[in-house]
């Protein structure tokens, strides 16, 4: 990219193309295109916020920079609109929409669909685009505090998948008759089997995030050999876990269906917080550790309630939905982290058993509590973690 405006244009209309002295617009005009520019590709018809920045002295005085060196400084890419006298900076996956003006004036620069600042504006100078000092600093800032900001926010590193029971351990157990034969249900099998069909779709859709089985045989660790697990797994100050233990239920009523999320009751207090990493008074401890406590049972509600809104739309004509419940399960009251426990369905009704154990029903199974948990995901990461976890 050289000196005589090489730059990456954009059309409004015939997309990109380059080298072309953009043309001179009316102060006037200039307030009608920047929000039909900013339509035009997106920007303002998107926007959910907007922070405005005090207005920038500006003079003709003001140190200016050239395009390589503005972008320089920026470590971004211009697009340019000859036609709207109107750019967009990229930089770190960010953008940052402006329209230039004349000398002394000022512009308005959305960043990221969210920040607004009135800065310098950039200007043209013998067909060269110059940008004020104060434009180019104000916008490396604010993209550095974007940056910082993302990092700061919490994501989900790991996800824990736990198989109910196991080896020496059969679970709940029913009798089903398939061909004129009868067959044992064991609910261990059953939960595996979900299990790991629900692990190789969260392995392909979160490919850089740590996967865990707490077994993948016909293995039985105990309760605490579970829990154990999920909390030594090594995270970052900015990273959480969560945990989802699949299970299948069983009753002398042969009649009883369905499905059932259940997460820890909020009756319960359980400690969310090492001891041994807790530095300070005492009761300042325990006041935080209710606080996290609170966090932790909101967050896996939120979990429960995608994970069944999934099972409502997957499998509702199938078996009926028994609802979110609270309980103290084991492997629940003593993960500390978002957790829940899925009850599958019954091993003792035919139909829930037919479901449970053929191919096709576990897929199902496997695809609404995979659905749940990737919205679920989403919607923490998005928002930057709905708490914020310390000294876990």
């Amino acid at each position: 990219m050289n000196e005589t405006y090489e730059l990456l244009f954009f059309g409004s209309i015939c997309g990109a193309y380059r080298g072309r002295k953009p043309r001179q617009s009316s102060a006037s005009g200039r307030r009608v295109l920047l929000p039909m520019l900013l339509l035009l590709i997106g920007i303002v018809d998107g926007a959910s916020a907007a922070e405005s920045a005090p207005r920038q002295p500006v003079t003709q005085a003001e140190k200016t920079l050239s395009l390589n060196e503005a972008m320089g400084i920026i470590g971004g890419e211009l697009l340019w609109d000859p036609l709207f006298q109107a750019g967009v900076i990229t930089s770190q996956d960010h953008r940052a929409v402006f329209q230039a003006g004349a000398v002394g004036d000022t512009t308005l620069l959305l960043l990221d669909n969210r920040i607004l600042l009135k800065l310098p504006s950039p200007y043209t100078e013998n067909g060269q685009l110059r940008f004020p000092e104060t434009f180019v600093a104000s916008l490396r800032s604010g993209i550095e505090e974007t940056v910082q900001r993302e990092a700061s926010r919490l994501s989900i590193a790991a996800i824990v998948v736990d198989p109910g029971h196991g080896g020496k351990d059969p679970g709940a157990i029913g009798n089903l008759k398939l061909n004129g034969k009868n067959v044992k249900v064991l609910e261990k099998d059953i939960t595996l089997q979900v299990s790991k069909k629900l692990f190789e779709k969260l392995n392909k859709k979160f490919p850089d995030k740590r996967l865990i089985l707490t077994r993948s045989g016909d293995t039985y660790p105990t309760l605490e050999n579970r829990v154990d697990k999920a909390h030594s797994i090594p995270l970052k100050e900015n990273e959480a876990v969560i945990f989802i233990s699949i299970h299948a239920n069983a009753s002398f009523n042969k009649k009883a269906s369905g499905y059932e999320v259940w997460y820890l009751s909020p009756d319960y207090r359980r400690d969310v917080i090492d001891p041994k990493k807790t530095a300070g008074a005492k009761e300042v401890a325990l006041i935080y550790n209710d606080m996290l406590e609170e966090q932790f049972t909101t967050e896996s509600v939120l979990m429960a309630q995608s994970i069944l809104k999934h099972f409502n739309e997957t499998l509702g004509g199938k078996l009926p939905s028994r609802g979110i419940k609270a309980e103290e399960w084991f492997v629940v009251r003593k993960a500390r982290m978002p957790s829940v426990l899925i009850e599958l369905g019954f091993v003792s009704n035919e139909k829930d058993a037919v479901l449970m154990t053929n191919n096709v029903g576990q897929e199902q199974f496997a695809d609404a509590i995979y659905k749940g948990i990737v919205e679920f995901v989403e919607r923490f990461e998005k928002s930057g973690g709905f708490t914020e976890v310390v000294n876990r």
